[in-house]
């Protein structure tokens, strides 16, 4: 008889998850007893801690045989008759305790003996250090905080799984250190990039996540619908519009951190809700915003790693100063052999895109074709920190102009690992050049072009009060992250990813 590959696991799934039902009838009936005997874990409203385990390991000299009380997640239990050394897990790592038969009592010890690998356990307990040199906490007495009805995953089993680890992220945290401490270098990033900002004079604000308008990004919104008002609104796709018109307002260096949405795929790159910082400066162009961008990045790269020198994916990355800067033209012609500025026109453009194998559209424009061959040919060779700057007007719909072409403007992303990390520009201030553009894009929009920008009128209306030059810069939060843990996925740098839901959850 034959097994097909699926069978067998469909097979192995059902002998999995009768096994880990068993298991949790046999913890339920377990929780009944205790609470029978008035041993209730789910009762205790507080538990006082007086250290953590890295606590007690950073400062054991001075904790020697002092008493200290902890709590954490049993992760390892070894019993030894009338004697146990057990691990448990804290936020900052595990350390070993001991419990003796002599020094916690009958009654106690024939409960630890009952507890489960998964339980929550208070401790209170002396600081010492084994024959073998392992600093360990000898019990006087513990407390069961919170019983785990369900078996943890084993470790070289369950959390191999990366679609259960994504969906459950507690178990992740649970059973794999390093993704704990992906997290904790991630709140680090964050803290870091704020105390350089803040620093440096910007002020932290806040604008809407729900709008009327989406704009200041070329991409598709979430459309929600509010009641009261009786009108659609939409997930912001990005904060810039809004920052803008603080710029118009008066303040003149302001940033913000924090959630935008775009309705589009996933992939290792994508997650449809991100992090992105902008910051905007008025008084300033996008030369001003590479040399804070450099500034920026490797002051946390110092800060949070120590180094200038990362390994990303076994690449190793060079982020010492100065970063290359080339334009977007001239990367073009290095990877293509194609000179895009002796073209004059758009269907000359055309043919030559097509020829080097674009897909493009009998309505593409110039520019358009040089940003379709750019992003074929040239994005993934661009590995070390470069700045491609000068792009078309067409795919650049809030930048000012370069005085050398009109066609492009001072626009500038920045690409680490073949990855944009940064996109930044000299602000367009002019009102009436920016309602042109918008119309511009409202008609590719009508056309079926769903991630054209919509036209923003009362931001035009600011703008006709006078805004002054400025300078913007916006910075993906996550692929920053990814790029300093050496994550390979965006999902492995944000906490709760997008996942289609499972049946019945």
């Amino acid at each position: 008889m034959h097994f097909c590959a699926d069978s067998l696991m469909e097979r192995d799934d059902i002998i999995q998850n009768q096994e880990e039902n068993e298991l949790i009838a046999i913890r339920k009936n377990k929780l009944e007893d205790l609470i029978a005997k008035g041993n209730n874990p789910f009762s205790h409203k507080k538990y006082i801690v007086t250290h953590s385990s890295e606590n007690i390991k950073e400062h054991f000299n001075e904790l020697d045989g002092k008493e200290v009380s902890l709590a954490g997640r049993l992760m390892a239990k070894r019993g030894h008759g009338k004697a146990s050394f057990s691990d448990i897990q804290d936020q900052f790592g595990r350390i070993q305790i001991y419990v003796k038969l002599d020094e916690v009592g009958p009654d106690a010890y024939e409960l630890f003996k009952d507890v489960d690998i998964g339980d929550v356990l208070g401790v209170v307990g002396t600081v010492f250090k084994t024959h073998s040199g392992e600093i360990s906490v000898k019990v006087k007495k513990f407390e069961l905080l919170a019983k785990s009805l369900r078996p943890l995953p084993e470790k070289w089993h369950g959390l191999q799984d990366p679609d259960l680890r994504y969906r459950q992220r507690y178990l992740d945290l649970i059973m794999n250190e390093k993704v704990k401490e992906t997290f904790i270098m991630r709140s680090r990033i964050i803290k870091t990039m704020r105390a350089f900002l803040d620093d440096q004079g910007y002020l932290e604000v806040e604008t809407p996540v729900l709008q009327t308008t989406a704009g200041g990004a070329n991409a598709r919104p979430f459309v929600t619908h509010h009641n009261a008002l009786d009108i659609d609104m939409y997930l912001r796709i990005a904060t810039e519009l809004h920052l803008k018109r603080l710029i118009i307002g008066g303040f003149e260096k302001v940033y913000e951190l924090g959630r935008v949405f775009r309705n589009e795929g996933m992939d290792i790159k994508h997650n449809p809700e991100f992090t992105s910082i902008e910051l905007y400066q008025a008084y300033c162009d996008y030369n001003d915003m590479m040399d804070l961008t450099e500034q920026l990045i490797t002051y946390i790269a110092k800060e949070v790693l120590g180094t200038l020198t990362i390994t990303y994916q076994g690449e190793e990355i060079n982020l010492e100063l100065p970063w290359r800067r080339l334009r977007m033209v001239d990367a073009v012609k290095e990877y293509t052999n194609v000179d895009f500025e002796s073209i004059k026109s758009d269907e000359e453009a055309r043919s030559i895109g097509r020829q080097l194998g674009v897909e493009l559209k009998d309505s593409d424009t110039k520019g358009m074709v040089i940003n379709a061959v750019f992003e074929a040919f040239v994005e993934e060779h661009l590995v070390q920190p470069t700045f491609i700057i000068d792009y078309p007007v067409e795919v650049s719909p809030l930048a000012k102009r370069t005085s050398y072409d009109p066609m492009m403007t001072e626009r500038f992303e920045l690409f680490i690992t073949g990855r944009e990390m940064a996109n930044a520009f000299t602000e367009l201030n002019d009102p009436i050049d920016q309602r042109q553009r918008f119309i511009m894009q409202a008609k590719q929009r009508a056309a079926g072009d769903e991630e054209a920008q919509m036209m923003d009128e009362d931001f035009v209306i600011a703008m006709e009060y006078g805004m002054p030059p400025t300078g913007g810069l916006g910075i993906g939060v996550d692929r920053l992250v990814m790029l300093l843990t050496d994550s390979y996925s965006i999902r492995d740098v944000i906490l709760f990813p997008t996942m289609r839901p499972k049946a019945g959850q």
